[in-house]
């Protein structure tokens, strides 16, 4: 049976093959499927914090598997491209008040990464599993590329008060996300399957499987005793670009909320570039002043501190023992391009006026985020590194028994950036089942227990001192010794799993005519 913009190839005997339709065109999917595709974007975006709608995501894969199966590789690069607009255009929107042109450049690569990610989807009909699978390798690139990673947002950051983020311990945020998407396009696979018997034994493998790797995913570590902890945040305004930000007023909030802080501490924490200073940090008064206060609490302080140079500048984690001497630093590895340094630098000073809010670039530190301290050992995570799994993962590998998160996210002018970090750290805490701390100068500043869920949470802009007793934690969860490897290694076996298929499929069909 033959119909009008339609082709369909189909088997007899042993199996079936899949079905491509060819829509109004090769590069027209037909309007239904562009306006799947577009919903679904839109519906991704919505899981995203601060809305963290967890529920939207499923929904959205369903649609997105709906408007794809079927399609010719043209008609998945189009319906790929209107659903990254759908899903990038409002949750990058942030981007705007610091640079429009950048905002656009952003938006656009980021949609052609979702594009060309749909290429990856199998045109079966039956493959409906490939869709998850093209979503995770969207999320391991944009992990990693351009200029090492820019992982905002990210689909698993809206999941954490649903049922999935409860893999995180076993396959981190990407296993997170396959479970997500491919609870979604599972339904949308079941209603398009001819096969509905194997299909609802797949489905039900799947949870099984599932299930299963939840339950292996259950912290394996121990408890290592107990932090009395106070995170510090100064207030004031926001929407102020680091370059024109006023370091020494940031600097004295910090000191005037501190005058409050508790009796029997263990540790403090202010936040990223709390202190700003010319040179080595080490013989300035605000050195002094960190280490009185630590005297004054009989607590370890652990401070931001920006160095600046004549060309560069170094963005730290410094320690004070309670007897006031400098024990430990770590200097922020994963910088921010555009923000801490510029890739190309020559090149962009001819092209843009961007380089006006970078005028010095970051000095890139060296190995995992740990600091050893009369406190314990600490992990550290600055700022942007929170998003980025292997440097959490370096620091609890290291030895830290917690993690912190000292940050600065007063540059942003609505709550979009800062909820999106806390999701972070509350993955990153999943992930590698240690409570986080997590201090910013204007918010949010947060205290994350190790389950994910949150103690402690300020406001933005207002003067805060959160304290809680957290747990130490030792050992190792399966995600933190294995890393992504594991879910990566499964996500190239299900894309290929559907062109294996088909040989296999037309092998049988030769030898049985």
């Amino acid at each position: 049976m033959t119909r009008t913009g339609e082709t369909t190839a189909r088997a007899t005997g042993r199996g079936q093959a899949p079905t491509v339709h060819a829509g109004g065109g090769r590069w027209r999917p037909g309007w239904q499927r562009l306006l799947a595709g577009v919903l679904a974007g839109a519906l991704l975006a919505g899981s995203m914090p601060p809305r963290s709608a967890w529920y939207l995501a499923p929904v959205g894969a369903a649609a997105l598997t709906w408007a794809l199966l079927g399609r010719r590789w043209r008609q998945r690069l189009v319906l790929g491209a209107v659903a990254g607009f759908g899903f990038f255009a409002p949750t990058l929107s942030w981007l705007i008040d610091f640079h429009p042109a950048g905002f656009a450049a952003v938006l656009l690569l980021e949609v052609a990464l979702f594009a060309g990610a749909m290429l990856l989807v199998d045109p079966g009909r039956g493959r409906w599993w490939t869709v998850p699978a093209a979503l995770v390798a969207l999320e391991a690139v944009r992990a990693r590329f351009p200029f090492g990673g820019f992982p905002l947002p990210g689909i698993a950051l809206g999941q954490l008060d649903g049922p999935f983020a409860a893999a995180a311990p076993l396959g981190g945020s990407f296993l997170v996300v396959g479970l997500t998407t491919a609870a979604g396009a599972a339904v949308t696979g079941l209603a398009v399957a001819h096969r509905r018997v194997r299909m609802l034994v797949l489905v039900a493998a799947v949870a099984a499987v599932s299930a299963a790797g939840v339950a292996l995913a259950q912290p394996s570590g121990a408890p290592a005793g107990q932090l009395r902890t106070a995170v510090v945040q100064g207030g004031g305004p926001r929407g102020i670009p680091a370059v024109e930000a006023d370091e020494q007023e940031v600097t004295e909030r910090l000191f005037d909320v501190s005058e409050n802080l508790p009796a029997d501490l263990d540790l403090v924490l202010w936040p990223e570039s709390s202190i700003g200073v010319t040179g080595p940090v080490a013989d300035t008064r605000e050195a002094d002043r960190i280490a009185a206060l630590a005297r004054r609490t009989g607590a370890t302080v652990v401070a931001g501190v920006t160095e600046s140079g004549e060309t560069s500048f170094r963005n730290a984690a410094v320690a004070w023992a309670p007897d006031g001497r400098i024990v430990d630093r770590y200097e922020k590895v994963h910088r921010v391009p555009f923000g801490e340094y510029i890739p190309a630098r020559g090149l962009f000073e001819q092209l843009s006026d961007m380089t006006a809010l970078v005028p010095r670039d970051a000095v890139p530190g060296r190995g995992p985020g740990l600091l050893n301290t009369p406190a314990g050992p600490l992990g550290v995570v600055i700022s942007y590194e929170v998003f980025f799994s292997d440097r959490a993962r370096a620091a609890v590998t290291a030895g830290g028994q917690v993690l912190l998160v000292p940050t600065n996210a007063a540059s942003y002018t609505t709550e979009e950036v800062p909820a999106t970090e806390v999701a972070a750290a509350r993955m990153r805490a999943r992930e590698m089942d240690r409570a986080v701390l997590q201090a910013a100068p204007t918010g949010y500043t947060a205290i994350v227990l190790p389950d994910g869920s949150i103690a402690e949470q300020g406001e933005l802009g207002t003067p805060e001192l959160l304290t809680a007793t957290v747990p130490l934690r030792t050992g190792l969860t399966p995600y933190a010794r294995t890393g992504d490897l594991p879910v990566l290694l499964a996500v190239a076996l299900a894309l290929i799993a559907g062109p294996a298929m088909r040989v296999l499929h037309r092998r049988d069909r030769a030898a049985d005519p």
